[in-house]
């Protein structure tokens, strides 16, 4: 018996306001996921992005700043 089977099975056996709590249950993980997929798509294409704004970038010469090119000097 497959797991949706199985689910369908139990909340038949529920009282109707245990039915709707269920849905309303079901709604929620389901929207989540969803949030889930959009923020990992975002993340994904986040980090494309950076890639490609940074290509080339690696051989470039990484300025050394000492104390002295401070203009404030908080303490």
């Amino acid at each position: 018996m497959i797991v949706t089977e199985k689910i369908q099975q139990y909340v038949q056996r529920l009282p109707t306001s245990f039915q709707t709590e269920v849905l309303v249950f079901v709604e929620y993980l389901l929207a989540k996921a969803e949030s889930d997929t959009l923020r990992r798509e975002q993340r994904d294409w986040s980090g494309l992005s950076l890639a490609l704004a940074m290509h080339g970038m690696e051989d470039e010469a990484t300025p050394t700043y000492t104390t002295s090119d401070l203009k404030v000097v908080f303490a």
